[in-house]
């Protein structure tokens, strides 16, 4: 099923009823992407994703995290630490409403705007602030231009 999130079925197929793709149960609301912080329990899993929340007092953002816990099917291979995406579906537990739809890969599958590309030596020197000249001009432990009456 898990029709209306451009997700492809997974090869494995499993008989549980609460999966998305073999079984009965319908997702809607809200998808969330986090890395799966437990497994410790029978074909569920703990999601947790980070978010900032702004500070009007100190004009700061400090980062807060939630912990969602999901179903987790069995025809996924589900591990702890993988990047996850989970969608909203009916209550199937006294904590459980969400349901593990597929893995992702890598962070730039991520719904974040801010992933960039890794930077390479050849785009730092080119943006960067030091040259290439200045980092040679001095020896190691040498921070930067000395003043006469430092060392006399």
């Amino acid at each position: 099923m898990a029709l209306g999130l451009g997700i492809d079925p997974p090869e494995a197929t499993c008989d549980d009823e609460n999966c998305p793709f073999h079984g009965t149960l319908s997702v809607r609301g809200a998808t969330v992407d986090g890395v799966v912080a437990s497994t410790n329990m029978h074909r569920s899993a703990i999601v947790e994703r980070e978010y900032d929340v702004a500070v009007p007092k100190y004009d700061r953002h400090m980062k807060r995290r939630s912990r969602v816990p999901a179903h987790a099917p069995e025809c996924l291979d589900i591990e702890e630490g993988r990047t996850v995406r989970i969608a909203e579906t009916r209550p199937l537990s006294k904590t459980k409403s969400h349901v593990v739809v597929t893995t992702l890969e890598t962070t730039r599958q991520l719904a974040s705007d801010q992933v960039t590309e890794p930077a390479t030596d050849a785009s730092e020197a080119a943006t960067g602030d030091v040259s290439e000249n200045a980092a040679t001009e001095r020896g190691p432990g040498e921070s930067g231009p000395e003043t006469a009456g430092e060392n006399a």
